[in-house]
């Protein structure tokens, strides 16, 4: 890289430092109350804004213009436009409105709706998020101005995930700010949460992935036997980075600060091939959208060094999958953090009311924050001894738990756990502070310093149902303690009051053990803490009651809107299944089984051979392996039918949460059960004629 970073940074977004060379002044303190404040956009300061970003575009090479949005496939989509138009003298001129700014118009019949709108009911609407910045995407199509935007239908329900996601910004904003008020914080206006997106991923070469259907297909292995060695060692994580790998960071780093995405570390990951990234922390609907262009330009930058990035949460068995740490703050328009404990958090009662809300609100909603991390592909693997488990827990670690014991005992907190000095016993090596607690890295929900890490959120996923779950369950505790405060006679007796009821009723959720460990299954069970193992059990919990009452109360999902999610989830679990499954009996039909008949074949016409040759020669060898390949032939075989059956019967009559069920508690296992004999025959078969580039092939062979 010839220029600095702080050079490149954010040259492709339309951010604020060009706002302000660009715009009026007028206009762009107009535009700052709406993005700062949420006050209606003046119609005139659209226009001038959307002829300053295109001017702004144009000069650095854009012909087109895109609303980029994130219907609900989780992935975003977008619609190319020219700045193109034609005059009465029939020339061309490049324009661009502030109403083309604003709102666009796709086709919104291709896209999920969950019976929101039929099939015929096309037209959908794009509307600018102004809070998140324009930026410029460089591909093989030329520039395009992406402009960042909600998606919604005719009838204004929401048809993608940030808009639920912004609206639960507001909520929370709204509650938390009763409650700073009630401190005497009048300053603060607006509370935004922070978040960082810690993205694992696999990499592997390009030619090796495009021999294999099922990574092409379903994103992940479907066979494959276990190499010698896996990640017993540890040798892997934080190890030194190989020269390809390097070369692709390198590059990715380069594309995503141009577009302002602050990528700040990288490493090594524990399983072999894996890695990560993560960037600096940002408000949440910045976040979510940086996020999914890390993961899209994953994948483009991967193709250009004949690499193939999974972002698959468990690509590999046997090996870790991946997961995206998803880390969540407060933070006011101050600059405050409200999960930052300070030096004394047992003196610091703005925290401790703050931490005891986040506590009450995952406790009432585990079921809700499970939810928000089901996909197929995270069925693999939580509750697997590599990622969280797939019960709800929180870490608040030493100091802060004793801290809460001392309150629920004696009704306030007198002292906390420091952490002192740490000493290495080498000279030449200085003194470290260390912290008052150490990490759980078992936990889904642990507190780390100053934010919560939410650790089950697949890689694959858009982090928009989470973070708009964590800020509506927050929004909902806080403000049922803003009603009760805001009545109290003497408020510092009642916050005290309302600090010790809440932590005494909800402390059953807080768990600093082991969270892979057998005993902790029990010992939830005991607790009364829901055990959801996967996503079809986990799905239904969008429409109960509680759900429909809670999402209702702060304007963030109608109950039509969340009958609608229910519904894609079990049709999207339902296709991912199906799509694997028939993966499966394709290849298992036209690779394996008949790769292993040669095998058979091949030892068979040794036994002939060798027993024509020298009758007295001693052939058990390929007698063995004869038997032992022909066996699990016929299990595969059998297997094989079965699938081929199950399959058939589900694409019948059943539909929606039957469906999904179906495919879950019946064809899943007999993908399994078809899987099995395959990987053992891996492990026999001539390697030259196994069809398809083993685990170890994938996994070392980079």
């Amino acid at each position: 890289m010839s220029e600095r970073l702080t050079d490149i940074f954010g040259i492709d977004v339309f951010n604020e430092t060009v706002m302000l060379e660009r715009l009026p002044r007028k206009v762009y303190y107009a535009l700052k109350k709406t993005i700062e404040n949420g006050e209606d956009l003046d119609p005139y300061v659209a226009e001038v804004v959307a002829s300053a970003m295109k001017e702004w575009a144009i000069e650095r090479g854009a012909t087109h213009y895109s609303h980029w949005f994130q219907p609900m496939t989780g992935v975003t989509a977008q619609k190319h436009d020219s700045f193109l138009s034609t005059t009465r003298d029939g020339k061309v001129i490049m324009e661009f409105s502030g109403k083309e700014l604003i709102k666009g118009e796709p086709d919104a019949s291709s896209f999920p709706s969950g019976g929101l709108r039929a099939t015929f009911e096309a037209r959908g609407y794009t509307a600018w998020d102004c809070t998140s910045p324009a930026f410029l995407r460089r591909d093989a199509l030329g520039v395009t101005l992406c402009i960042p935007t909600a998606f919604c239908s005719y009838n204004g329900e929401a048809l993608d995930m940030k808009t639920p996601l912004l609206r639960s910004m507001e909520a929370l904003s709204i509650q938390a700010v009763r409650i700073l008020k009630l401190f005497g914080h009048d300053d603060v206006k607006q509370v935004s949460p922070s978040v960082g997106a810690e993205q694992e991923y696999f990499l592997i070469d390009k030619a090796k992935y495009l021999k294999r259907d099922d990574l092409i297909y379903s994103g992940r292995t479907l066979f494959g036997a276990m190499p010698p060695k896996g990640q017993e060692l540890e040798d892997h994580y934080f190890g030194s980075i190989k020269e390809r790998v390097a070369s692709f960071m390198k590059e990715i780093n380069i594309e995503l600060w141009k577009m302002g995405v602050t990528a700040k570390t990288q490493h090594n990951e524990a399983a072999p091939a894996q890695y990560e990234l993560a960037p600096i922390f940002t408000t949440a609907n910045i976040a979510t959208d940086h996020n999914q262009l890390v993961m899209e330009y994953m994948k483009r930058v991967a193709n250009r060094h004949n690499l193939a990035c999974l972002l698959h949460e468990k690509p590999f068995a046997g090996v870790n999958g991946s997961g995206k740490h998803n880390n969540w703050s407060m933070i006011t328009d101050t600059g405050k953090n409200l999960l930052d404990p300070g030096k004394t958090p047992h003196e610091n009662i703005q925290f401790l009311l703050f931490l005891v809300a986040v506590i009450k609100a995952v406790d009432l909603h585990a079921d809700l924050l499970r939810l928000s991390a089901a996909n197929p592909g995270n069925d693999h693997r939580l509750g697997e001894d590599e990622a969280p488990p797939a019960i709800i827990s929180i870490y608040i670690g030493t100091q802060l738990e004793d801290v809460l014991n001392q309150i629920m005992k004696n009704g306030e907190a007198k002292t906390c756990m420091k952490g002192g000095r740490l000493n290495v016993g080498v000279h030449t090596i200085p003194e470290l502070y260390k912290d008052a607690a150490d990490r759980n890295r078992t936990s889904p929900f642990a507190f780390t310093g100053n934010k919560f890490e939410f650790r089950m959120v697949g890689a694959s996923m858009s982090v928009a149902t989470a973070n708009t779950i964590i800020n509506t369950i927050v929004a909902d505790v806080l403000s049922d303690m803003a009603d009760e405060l805001e009545k109290a006679e003497d408020i510092n007796l009642a916050i005290h009051q309302l600090i010790k009821r809440t932590i005494t009723e909800h402390h059953r959720i807080i768990y600093s053990g082991n969270g892979y460990s057998k005993e902790w299954v029990e010992e939830a069970k005991r607790r009364g803490l829901p055990n959801i193992k996967s996503m079809v059990e986990a799905i239904d919990s969008l429409v109960t009651d509680k759900a429909i009452k809670l999402f209702g109360k702060h304007k963030v999902f109608s109950e039509s809107e969340l009958v609608s999610r229910r519904d894609i989830l079990y049709d999207s679990y339902s296709k991912a299944i199906n799509i694997e499954a028939k993966t499966m009996i394709r290849m298992a039909s036209v690779q394996y089984i008949p790769a292993v008949i040669k095998y058979t074949k091949m030892l068979a016409d040794s036994i002939n051979s060798v027993k024509a040759a020298m009758p007295e020669a001693d052939i058990s060898v390929q007698e063995e392996l004869l038997m032992e390949s022909s066996k699990l032939l016929s299990e595969a075989r059998f297997a094989l039918n079965n699938l081929k059956k199950l399959v058939e019967e589900a694409a019948g009559s059943l539909n929606g949460a039957e469906r999904a069920r179906f495919y879950y508690y019946e064809i899943v296992p007999a993908m399994k059960a078809l899987r099995s004999p395959i990987d053992k025959l891996e492990c026999i078969v001539d390697k030259d004629l196994w069809p398809l580039p083993s685990y170890g092939d994938l996994l070392y062979e980079l």
